[in-house]
């Protein structure tokens, strides 16, 4: 049993990483039993093929970087992996320039797309947009000013 346990949860981490809650969360959800379970979890740790740590370095990374996120976006990605909040708080020491800058890009990517919408329209878009990426009101609105998205364009 112990082999079957140790063959699936490879091939899910071949897929992508797993913190070691989603993992506990698959093989219970499969069916092995809390013995095998925690037994398979603890020989993946001491070979060092499930790491929380480094999933979330590798998750901030990404979501940062690549999704544009915002810091706050980010940390709720992380916690809704199952990243433990001691290792997603060690994290993130809050800066809002960097926040900016991301905002700036999205706002930058995402204007390229809305050339033809009215300036209201493109304003609210791009307002909500951000919101859903997790950034918080004063950012957005400092964005919105420094890249000059108003109402009288």
């Amino acid at each position: 049993m112990d082999d079957k346990a140790r063959y699936y949860a490879l091939k899910l981490l071949g897929y992508r990483g797993r913190s070691v809650k989603e993992l506990e969360e698959r093989l219970r959800k499969k069916g092995f039993p809390t013995s095998v379970v925690t037994s398979t979890v603890r020989n993946l740790k001491q070979v060092g093929l499930l790491d929380d740590k480094a999933l979330a370095e590798s998750l901030r990374r990404e979501a940062i970087k690549t999704k544009l996120l915002s810091q706050y976006g980010a940390r709720h990605l992380m916690l809704k992996r199952g990243i433990p909040k001691e290792i997603v708080d060690s994290l993130f020491t809050f800066d809002e320039r960097e926040d900016i800058e991301t905002a700036g890009k999205l706002i930058h990517r995402k204007l390229r797309a809305m050339e033809h919408t009215s300036p209201e329209k493109r304003k609210r878009r791009l307002y909500h947009f951000l919101l859903r990426r997790g950034y918080c009101f004063d950012t957005i609105k400092r964005v919105l000013k420094e890249k000059r998205i108003n109402e009288e364009d």
